[in-house]
């Protein structure tokens, strides 16, 4: 049974991850919403000023007061620099499939598998899911090194089962992990 707890503040080596605040805005929009090659494999397109960001992030704040929302700023060095968060949650069958995007000034570092280890080891120990999964674009091959550095099984590809921003249909690749495979 889960045990809702929403977006609590988790810490490793290196990140703090915490809830959005309006006054990130400006970071988030410098840093990952308005690059490209940021979203080029999400469904949202670029934002073309902060004034976007900050009208998403009003929206995503509210969702905190419901315990069953896990959305986290990823923040490296005192700024912010993308988010990870629950995309879809089966309260029934316990299980959370986790999305996430990066500032491109920080891919390659290691930072994304840091920041999903510490979420998915939140989510097994303090709300108890069955299982996590990550999915990606197969064209991301980046996105699923993440998944496979944290541990998750390759499950499969599913054939364009994706539609992006640039209205392409996408592979998209299935990784998971069950709580009691979770090694952290």
């Amino acid at each position: 049974m889960l045990t809702h707890k929403g977006t609590q503040t988790l810490r490793t080596d290196r990140l703090i991850l915490r809830r959005f605040t309006i006054d990130d805005a400006q970071e988030m929009f410098d840093n990952w919403a308005n690059d490209e090659r940021v979203t080029e494999f999400l469904t949202w397109q670029p934002h073309k000023n902060p004034e976007k960001t900050k009208e998403l992030l009003k929206d995503w704040i509210k969702t905190y007061e419901d315990p069953t929302t896990y959305n986290w700023l990823i923040e490296f060095e005192g700024k912010a620099i993308g988010n990870i968060s629950v995309v879809r949650l089966g309260e029934r069958s316990e299980y959370a499939d986790l999305g996430y995007c990066i500032g491109s000034g920080y891919w390659n570092k290691g930072l994304m598998t840091e920041a999903a280890k510490a979420v998915i080891n939140y989510l097994f120990k303090e709300i108890n899911f069955h299982r996590v999964s990550i999915s990606h674009a197969t064209l991301n091959p980046a996105s699923g090194k993440v998944a496979q550095k944290c541990g998750l099984t390759y499950e499969g590809t599913a054939r364009e089962c994706f539609k992006n921003q640039k209205e392409d249909f996408l592979d998209i690749a299935s990784y998971s992990v069950l709580q009691n495979e979770w090694k952290p």
